[in-house]
């Protein structure tokens, strides 16, 4: 019942008193009103970088009044609602931040029966379920809120070419762009927004999948309905695939240079170096191009070795007549400009 998404009600309220005998001991009390506990049941939206409040508030049926002092956890979930990690605890005004969270995640009791989590400076692993849980004596309610990361999903395969990355591998090429491993609940929003990809990748859970807006053959066959093919769970040290990553908005901008001559990949990442900044990451790019409207008809230069360009209005002379990032590859000679990333 306690991973259940529904705050669990055992059917008895509790109050948790200090006996009258002045030795120090407890006693626990029947007192008849029952804790109510309630979080936002439409997930909350944030980006990288930002703060963002998980609202979270409680109540006595009956109101019992003012109150001793009420424990309040805040738990991040996995997917099935069992927990994975600590985030914070409070008793009072005092409270402590537990692992990553710590000096970014306080509790806001901003009026009596608040009990919001604070998360400054939210990392793109902060996405996910939190359950807010009451402590009142022998009575524990709790309600679960789901934090939402805007971002972008695209797929990555290394230089090396296709499926070549295992679950761990695919992890830091991700890592390297400047983004994580996204999850089946962000790949299949950016499916509904468009994303037709034919080759497999690995997701945050340990499966591997694709989605798929026009079905044909070599992608699952004519006669499948659109949607998100699944490998299921694969070995995460011996199969090999390739990565989607998920990138959310930029705390910088993306800017391009170019010469004359254009630039090979050492003369690129001195050039941004020069200009205050460093060679841009591919989430970096695609960041740029979703959340701040970078469109570039000019290749150019990225970290990894590719030459990417930004479409966001297509015209001739600019690649495919739909929107998007478009790829020349990793280019083992060439001359081109560079994208530079430089955060505010």
């Amino acid at each position: 019942a306690s991973g259940s998404y529904h705050p669990f009600y055992n059917g008895f309220y509790y109050n948790h008193i200090m006996n009258d005998m002045g030795n120090g001991q407890d006693k626990d009390y029947f007192n008849g009103a029952r804790l109510v506990v309630e979080t936002s049941k439409d997930p909350v939206y944030s980006y990288n970088g930002a703060n963002v409040t998980l609202p979270c508030h409680y109540r006595f049926e009956p109101d019992l009044g003012d109150k001793r002092k009420i424990r309040i956890k805040w738990s991040k979930l996995r997917d099935d609602y069992t927990k994975e990690q600590d985030v914070a605890v409070a008793i009072g005004k005092t409270y402590v931040a537990f692992g990553d969270f710590k000096g970014r995640a306080h509790i806001h009791r901003a009026s009596r029966h608040e009990a919001s989590l604070v998360i400054s400076d939210v990392h793109l692993k902060d996405e996910g379920k939190y359950r807010c849980e009451v402590i009142d004596g022998l009575e524990d309610e709790s309600d679960v809120v789901d934090l939402r990361l805007q971002g972008i999903v695209f797929p990555y395969q290394p230089p090396r070419g296709q499926y070549r990355l295992n679950f761990h591998e695919a992890e830091q090429v991700c890592q390297d762009q400047g983004a994580i491993l996204a999850n089946f609940n962000q790949l299949f929003q950016a499916w509904s927004e468009g994303l037709d990809w034919c080759n497999a990748g690995w997701l945050a859970d340990g499966t591997v999948q694709y989605p798929i807006r026009l079905p044909r053959k070599p992608c699952g066959g004519v006669h499948l309905a659109p949607g998100i093919r699944s490998y299921g769970p694969r070995h995460r040290h011996l199969h090999r695939f390739d990565a989607f990553c998920f990138s959310s908005a930029l705390r910088g901008e993306v800017f391009y240079l170019d010469r004359l001559a254009g630039m090979t990949l050492e003369e690129a990442k001195q050039s941004c170096q020069d200009a205050g900044a460093e060679i841009a990451r591919v989430g970096h790019l695609y960041s740029a191009w979703k959340f701040l409207g970078l469109d570039r008809c000019s290749a150019g230069w990225l970290a990894d070795g590719s030459v990417r360009y930004p479409i966001v209005n297509p015209r001739p002379n600019c690649g495919p007549s739909e929107p998007g990032v478009r790829s020349f590859g990793f280019p083992s000679k060439g001359r081109f400009g560079v994208f530079c990333y430089k955060e505010r």
